[in-house]
């Protein structure tokens, strides 16, 4: 018997009895989970689906759990594609009317196609959170901005077609966590062009040396977010040092960006930027215009 099950079934099939059915969390009305298993968005989704006697449709962050996106918060509501039926506390029900091509059958679960999965998240209100969950459904499952794009013509009218025609055009699957995105997009705001992401830095003898975050490969400036273990343990530090050392022997500049300045000052990371871009020999207007003038 799998995590999830639904009570009736396994009463019925004796593989546990009332008595074993209580010490059982019930995620929703008729479905159960075994205390001591961690409720995570993919289950979340799977328990949804089972509620609804295996005939809805995943959808939303729901549809992006099943495909193994990441940053999902498993305590948020479970979201299906059902048109009968009555809300209930936990379950976001979409009424929409779904394209054939726009349905899935992943792991025996009906699911919103990666694009529409993207159609829906790039709608939701709240334009980073929402970049956010478009990068990772592109990291995780490959959806392009084309294909997400083509569903536009399909759906006019539907709220947030505005800030998802952004989206689209911001999104990168190269981001592998929310920081990377938040520390792009910082970029972009700033009016600094769209930085590649996940850049492969080799040797001159063709060995590999590094996968750089994002940056201007051009200008060989590179931007990294570095988490918490990049400060506090010893040997990551070490292997950072080594790194950059090794990057600033190829010519490159790396501009290292922190929690604490990407939330609260993030105009230094765009002055760091910027500043290394023209020691490099980059002539942007708006590096001159972000610092002032350009002096090498």
């Amino acid at each position: 018997m799998t995590a999830l099950f639904l009570g009736t079934e396994a009463l019925s099939s004796g593989d546990i009895s009332r008595r074993a059915l209580g010490h059982h969390s019930r995620v929703y009305r008729g479905v159960y989970l075994p205390r001591d298993v961690e409720l995570t968005a993919e289950l979340r989704a799977h328990a949804a689906w089972l509620w609804s006697d295996r005939r809805a449709v995943l959808g939303g962050l729901s549809a992006s759990a099943w495909y193994g996106t990441r940053w999902v918060d498993p305590k948020s509501p479970a979201e299906l594609f059902r048109v009968y039926g009555k809300p209930v506390p936990g379950i976001i029900i979409h009424r929409d009317a779904l394209r054939s091509d726009e349905i899935l059958t992943v792991r025996g679960i009906e699911t919103t196609s990666p694009a529409r999965t993207g159609f829906d998240v790039g709608r939701r209100k709240g334009r980073v959170r929402a970049l956010i969950h478009v990068d990772a459904l592109a990291n995780r499952t490959g959806v392009t901005t084309a294909e997400i794009g083509r569903l536009i013509p399909h759906h006019r009218g539907v709220r947030g077609l505005v800030q998802l025609r952004e989206i689209v055009d911001l999104m990168d699957g190269g981001a592998e966590s929310p920081q990377e995105t938040r520390t792009r997009l910082a970029l972009i705001d700033a009016g600094l062009p769209k930085p590649q992401t996940q850049i492969v830095v080799l040797d001159d003898a063709h060995e590999f040396v590094a996968r750089i975050d994002m940056g201007y490969r051009v200008f060989k400036v590179g931007i990294e977010y570095d988490g918490a273990q990049h400060w506090s343990d010893p040997v990551q530090r070490a292997k950072d040092i080594e790194r950059l050392a090794r990057l600033a022997e190829l010519g490159w500049l790396i501009v290292r960006v922190s929690s604490d300045i990407l939330r609260n000052r993030p105009w230094v990371l765009i002055d760091w930027v910027c500043q290394a871009l023209c020691n490099q020999g980059a002539e942007w207007p708006v590096i001159a215009r972000i610092l002032g003038k350009c002096v090498q």
